[in-house]
Protein backbone atom coordinates (compact mmCIF):
# COMPACT_ATOMS: atom_id res chain seq x y z
CA UNK A 1 0.00 0.00 0.00
CA UNK A 2 1.25 3.71 -1.02
CA UNK A 3 2.24 5.93 2.00
CA UNK A 4 -0.43 8.62 2.63
CA UNK A 5 0.37 12.18 3.69
CA UNK A 6 -2.02 13.84 6.33
CA UNK A 7 -2.12 16.72 8.17
CA UNK A 8 -1.90 16.40 12.17
CA UNK A 9 -5.60 16.57 12.50
CA UNK A 10 -6.25 14.26 9.62
CA UNK A 11 -3.74 11.47 11.37
CA UNK A 12 -5.03 12.22 14.78
CA UNK A 13 -8.74 11.72 13.71
CA UNK A 14 -7.77 8.53 12.35
CA UNK A 15 -5.84 7.37 15.40
CA UNK A 16 -8.88 8.35 17.38
CA UNK A 17 -11.38 6.46 15.56
CA UNK A 18 -8.82 3.57 15.96
CA UNK A 19 -8.76 3.57 19.50
CA UNK A 20 -12.43 3.80 19.66
CA UNK A 21 -13.13 1.39 17.83
CA UNK A 22 -11.11 -0.95 19.92
CA UNK A 23 -12.16 -0.08 22.66
CA UNK A 24 -15.75 0.94 23.04
CA UNK A 25 -16.52 -1.15 19.79
CA UNK A 26 -15.47 -4.18 20.57
CA UNK A 27 -17.33 -4.00 24.13
CA UNK A 28 -20.82 -2.98 22.75
CA UNK A 29 -20.23 -5.70 19.90
CA UNK A 30 -19.38 -8.36 22.22
CA UNK A 31 -22.61 -7.54 24.04
CA UNK A 32 -24.81 -7.79 21.33
CA UNK A 33 -23.44 -10.94 21.10
CA UNK A 34 -24.25 -12.04 24.42
CA UNK A 35 -27.30 -10.70 24.03
CA UNK A 36 -27.97 -12.77 20.59
CA UNK A 37 -26.36 -15.54 22.13
CA UNK A 38 -29.29 -15.46 25.49
CA UNK A 39 -32.55 -15.52 23.38
CA UNK A 40 -32.22 -18.92 22.62
CA UNK A 41 -31.12 -21.47 19.62
CA UNK A 42 -27.96 -20.30 17.55
CA UNK A 43 -29.17 -22.26 14.66
CA UNK A 44 -32.38 -20.36 14.16
CA UNK A 45 -30.93 -16.95 15.40
CA UNK A 46 -30.57 -14.10 13.00
CA UNK A 47 -30.05 -11.36 15.36
CA UNK A 48 -27.17 -13.84 16.82
CA UNK A 49 -25.83 -13.87 12.69
CA UNK A 50 -26.15 -10.03 12.34
CA UNK A 51 -24.33 -9.06 15.26
CA UNK A 52 -21.71 -12.28 13.89
CA UNK A 53 -21.88 -10.39 10.92
CA UNK A 54 -21.31 -6.67 12.39
CA UNK A 55 -18.04 -8.20 14.31
CA UNK A 56 -16.29 -9.21 11.26
CA UNK A 57 -17.11 -6.00 9.42
CA UNK A 58 -15.66 -4.36 12.29
CA UNK A 59 -12.66 -6.09 13.04
CA UNK A 60 -12.24 -5.67 8.99
CA UNK A 61 -12.45 -1.93 9.42
CA UNK A 62 -10.30 -2.10 12.67
CA UNK A 63 -7.26 -3.57 10.49
CA UNK A 64 -7.69 -1.45 7.27
CA UNK A 65 -7.68 1.85 9.93
CA UNK A 66 -4.31 -0.11 11.24
CA UNK A 67 -2.67 -0.32 7.72
CA UNK A 68 -3.55 3.40 6.68
CA UNK A 69 -2.40 4.79 9.99
CA UNK A 70 0.81 2.43 9.62
CA UNK A 71 1.45 3.35 6.08
CA UNK A 72 0.52 7.23 7.31
CA UNK A 73 3.21 10.07 6.84
CA UNK A 74 2.19 13.70 8.59
CA UNK A 75 3.13 16.49 6.47
CA UNK A 76 5.44 19.28 8.11
CA UNK A 77 3.03 22.50 6.92
CA UNK A 78 6.23 24.89 7.18
CA UNK A 79 7.91 22.68 4.19
CA UNK A 80 5.05 22.77 1.74
CA UNK A 81 6.52 24.35 -1.55
CA UNK A 82 3.69 27.15 -2.71
CA UNK A 83 5.35 27.76 -6.05
CA UNK A 84 3.28 24.63 -7.26
CA UNK A 85 0.31 22.69 -6.16
CA UNK A 86 1.08 19.90 -4.33
CA UNK A 87 -0.68 17.73 -0.89
CA UNK A 88 -1.76 20.18 1.56
CA UNK A 89 -1.81 23.24 -0.63
CA UNK A 90 -4.66 25.53 -0.70
CA UNK A 91 -5.54 26.03 -4.06
CA UNK A 92 -7.50 29.51 -5.34
CA UNK A 93 -9.19 28.60 -8.81
CA UNK A 94 -10.95 30.04 -11.98
CA UNK A 95 -13.59 28.17 -13.74
CA UNK A 96 -12.80 29.47 -16.80
CA UNK A 97 -16.68 28.82 -18.46
CA UNK A 98 -18.50 30.83 -15.15
CA UNK A 99 -15.91 33.03 -13.80
CA UNK A 100 -16.73 31.62 -10.30
CA UNK A 101 -13.78 30.98 -8.03
CA UNK A 102 -13.39 28.68 -5.15
CA UNK A 103 -10.59 27.75 -2.76
CA UNK A 104 -9.97 24.24 -2.54
CA UNK A 105 -7.26 22.29 0.08
CA UNK A 106 -5.94 19.52 -1.42
CA UNK A 107 -5.77 16.20 1.01
CA UNK A 108 -5.30 12.84 1.64
CA UNK A 109 -8.14 10.48 0.34
CA UNK A 110 -9.76 9.92 3.91
CA UNK A 111 -9.69 13.50 4.86
CA UNK A 112 -11.37 14.40 2.24
CA UNK A 113 -14.64 16.64 2.70
CA UNK A 114 -15.85 18.62 0.50
CA UNK A 115 -18.00 20.98 3.06
CA UNK A 116 -15.04 22.45 4.10
CA UNK A 117 -13.44 22.90 0.78
CA UNK A 118 -10.83 19.84 1.31
CA UNK A 119 -10.86 17.40 -2.18
CA UNK A 120 -8.46 14.50 -2.48
CA UNK A 121 -5.54 14.19 -4.82
CA UNK A 122 -6.80 11.24 -5.81
CA UNK A 123 -10.04 13.26 -7.33
CA UNK A 124 -10.26 14.55 -11.33
CA UNK A 125 -9.52 18.08 -9.89
CA UNK A 126 -7.32 17.14 -7.59
CA UNK A 127 -5.09 15.12 -9.89
CA UNK A 128 -5.17 17.75 -12.60
CA UNK A 129 -4.42 20.64 -9.93
CA UNK A 130 -0.90 18.78 -8.80
CA UNK A 131 1.99 19.96 -10.25
CA UNK A 132 0.91 23.72 -11.53
CA UNK A 133 1.58 26.84 -11.20
CA UNK A 134 0.53 30.53 -9.94
CA UNK A 135 -0.97 31.58 -13.43
CA UNK A 136 -1.51 28.04 -15.23
CA UNK A 137 -4.64 26.77 -16.77
CA UNK A 138 -5.38 23.03 -16.06
CA UNK A 139 -7.95 21.67 -18.50
CA UNK A 140 -9.51 18.71 -16.58
CA UNK A 141 -12.00 15.37 -17.28
CA UNK A 142 -14.54 15.36 -15.22
CA UNK A 143 -17.66 13.04 -15.23
CA UNK A 144 -19.59 16.11 -16.29
CA UNK A 145 -16.97 16.59 -19.35
CA UNK A 146 -13.71 18.77 -19.95
CA UNK A 147 -13.69 22.05 -17.32
CA UNK A 148 -11.36 24.41 -17.72
CA UNK A 149 -9.42 26.56 -14.42
CA UNK A 150 -7.12 29.11 -14.26
CA UNK A 151 -4.87 28.68 -10.67
CA UNK A 152 -4.98 32.20 -9.16
CA UNK A 153 -3.14 31.77 -5.90
CA UNK A 154 -1.13 28.91 -4.02
CA UNK A 155 -0.46 28.84 -0.26
CA UNK A 156 -0.67 26.47 2.51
Amino acid sequence: MAVNYYTKDGLQKLKDELQELKTKGRADMAKQIAEARDKGDLSENAEYDAAKEAQGLMELKISKLETVIGNAREIDESSIDTSKVSILSSVKIKNKSNGMQITYQLVAEEEADLKSGKISVQSPIGKGLLGKKKGEKAKIQVPAGEMEFEILDISV
